[in-house]
């Protein structure tokens, strides 16, 4: 092998790897990011929405459950890398870069399933994993509807933890 041959394969296997991420499936077009946005890394949630029981804003006689916020651990490769919380915030456990997002757009996400997002994001921070975050998409979500559980005046402030899981495709601009 000559010293080019050899200096050519040694820059390839050098190189960093950059796995391409897939669209996720089943998403309806209204739940796909701006053409100008890739998929930039999935992450996997587990953990709980957090409801609270409440009286209804257009009747104080009548009680419901109100969403409260996402409590999840979010994971890459089974290793847990950040965490999900109020905001909703999705933040880094290394860097402790965060993002925020504010829905954009919903999908129905099947019996006994919160809805799959969109959600458009603003980044916290200039340096890290969520740095120039630009759109999130949730999807392959399970579990984490509404409680069936009564809530009355008696219950009044309770809170109610339902599991759920759910993917979160973080994109960036190309």
């Amino acid at each position: 092998m000559n010293r080019t041959t050899l200096s050519a394969l040694l820059s390839v296997i050098a190189a960093p790897c950059i796995a391409a991420v897939a669209e996720p499936a089943g998403i309806s077009p209204n739940l796909r990011p701006a053409a100008e946005e890739q998929a930039a890394f999935v992450l996997n949630a587990q953990g709980v929405q957090v409801y609270a029981c409440r009286p209804r804003a257009n009747d104080p006689n009548a009680y419901g459950w109100s969403f409260v916020a996402p409590e999840a651990t979010l994971a890459e490769g089974g290793a847990t890398v950040g965490r999900h919380f109020a905001g909703p915030t999705w933040e880094s456990s290394s860097d402790r870069s965060s993002v925020k997002g504010a829905v954009r757009e919903r999908q129905d996400g099947g019996a006994g399933n919160i809805p799959w997002l969109l959600l458009g994001a603003t980044s916290t921070a200039t340096e890290g994993r969520f740095a120039a975050i630009t759109s999130i998409q949730r999807v392959a979500t399970k579990g984490g509807v509404e409680p069936t559980a009564p809530c009355d005046a008696s219950k009044v402030g309770e809170e109610m933890r339902v599991p759920y899981t759910a993917d979160y495709y973080f994109y960036k601009r190309k």
